[in-house]
């Protein structure tokens, strides 16, 4: 979420009519005809909002704080991309019934996430305190996390370090240990906390600050609560945000339902390759308990949410899930789970894509071996796995089908006399082989492969 320069002022207005639907049914402020903030465009042409991308070879010191959480990749739910702030208890409990039932529970999906929109007061929080809609959330927010907990899964809550957050309601500025012992009374087990438009400009050390306060002030709470610092790719985040205790943050601005669009949509929003070209010289900042968070999953918005972006198809929705779990971003979905047709739901349940996202080493995917081929269209990632063996992906960005290849000793630089090579979206294994594998890929899909090396004497897993 992000107010731009030119759209401040704008911002300012626009971020009280998101929440049409909380201020049409409380009473303590008056409705506004909703309009969405991100369609209000500046009266003159701006600069585009994307912020350099810069890599370190060395990492700063810092505090080293941990709170020993989230050593696979988080998976679970945003409300943000498919609702917004128009979010209310019936809602999550749907949400929560349908992670059961649907089967997303069992494949290892566990957080239900509140973004912004949660709270009951719009304006700063120097005029109003910290609470609950009681409209949107008749029965709290600590009822909502017992009865998550009561079917396996997690809770997760929104709040950001300035007067207002992102949406324009009361934020955690000089608030931040009682807000933390508030979240840890409620029962919570993940925090996004939103930097993004309250110091989108603040110099890296004040950002750090921030987050510094309110890392400290979880890990006093007494609850183990999962971390997200989040600040859309700016102040270097990566470089840092480890060592202040966070579990996850952003590394790019907010994504667009868009696979491949022409520079930003309003010039802001990335879309899916702009994120994984982002993320590839990133790969070394990521690790248990520590995660480049490549935004949330686009899967099932189809382009017929409030969120922007045209949609995709389904290969490029597999694609995009298959390199989230290449890069190991945090998994979370955004669209409405309750609506998710048979496509998007065989997409998410891969169980094989799965293992790839939450294999304990915890290596994430960077590009390898002969790379950028055909004019960077054509990318071959890999990874080391607990396992012994490697994932693949063969990515074909261009517009037309081509031959794809990957050899452990060209490209992985191992030497394996013979290996199999499993395709994990077909379900089969090939093999065993002692040259290079080479197989077709479409117009933006990615292959992703197991390469296992072939043993004397050893059986190979079953999978």
């Amino acid at each position: 979420m992000h107010c731009a320069t030119l759209l401040r002022t704008a911002c300012a207005l626009a971020i009280f009519a998101t929440q049409s639907a909380a201020q049409s049914s409380s009473s303590t402020y008056q409705s506004i005809p909703y309009t969405d903030i991100y369609t209000i465009q500046p009266s003159s042409p701006g600069p585009t909002f994307t912020s350099p991308l810069t890599v370190s070879t060395s990492v700063p010191t810092g505090p080293n704080l941990t709170n020993g959480l989230a050593l696979t990749p988080p998976m679970g739910w945003s409300s943000w991309n498919g609702f917004g702030t128009n979010i209310n208890e019936k809602l999550l409990r749907d949400t929560i019934d349908t992670f059961v039932s649907s089967g997303l529970q069992a494949a290892g999906f566990e957080f239900i996430n509140l973004d912004d929109g949660w709270q009951r007061y719009p304006g700063s929080r120097l005029d109003n305190p910290l609470e609950a809609d009681p409209v949107k959330f008749p029965s709290g927010i600590k009822a909502l996390a017992d009865y998550a907990h009561s079917k396996g899964l997690k809770l997760g809550i929104y709040s950001g370090p300035g007067e207002t957050t992102c949406a324009g309601y009361t934020g955690s500025q000089g608030h931040e240990e009682e807000d933390a012992k508030m979240f840890a009374s409620w029962g919570i087990d993940h925090l996004k906390y939103d930097s993004c438009c309250s110091h989108e400009f603040a110099p890296e050390s004040v950002v750090q600050s921030v987050v510094l306060k309110m890392s400290q002030a979880l890990l006093n709470s007494g609850r183990g609560i999962v971390f997200h610092a989040c600040h859309c790719g700016w102040a270097n985040s990566w470089e840092w945000a480890a060592q202040y205790g966070a579990n996850q943050w952003r590394i790019g601005q907010d994504i667009s339902d868009d696979f491949n669009y022409p520079g930003n949509r309003m010039k802001y929003f990335f879309d899916v390759l702009d994120l994984i070209d982002r993320g590839n010289p990133l790969a070394q900042y990521a690790g248990p308990g520590h995660w480049n968070d490549f935004d949330m999953l686009i899967i099932g918005l189809n382009g017929n949410s409030s969120h922007e972006g045209a949609g995709c198809s389904n290969v490029e929705y597999r694609t995009h899930f298959s390199m989230w779990a290449m890069v190991c971003s945090p998994l979370l979905i955004g669209s409405d789970v309750r609506t998710l047709n048979s496509d998007s739901m065989e997409t998410l349940l891969n169980p094989e894509i799965i293992a790839i996202s939450q294999d304990s080493l915890g290596n994430a995917a960077s590009t390898v071996g002969v790379g950028n081929q055909d004019g960077g269209d054509l990318q071959v990632f890999a990874k080391s796995m607990a396992d012994g063996s490697f994932a693949v992906a063969l990515l074909n960005r261009g517009s037309v089908t081509a031959e794809m290849s990957i050899s452990p000793s060209r490209d992985l630089t191992v030497e394996w006399p013979k290996y199999t090579v499993r395709d994990v979206w077909k379900h089969k294994t090939f093999g065993p082989y002692d040259t290079a594998y080479t197989v077709e890929v479409i117009s933006h899909e990615a292959k992703i492969l197991r390469l296992y090396e072939v043993v004397a004497n050893a059986s190979m897993p079953l999978l």
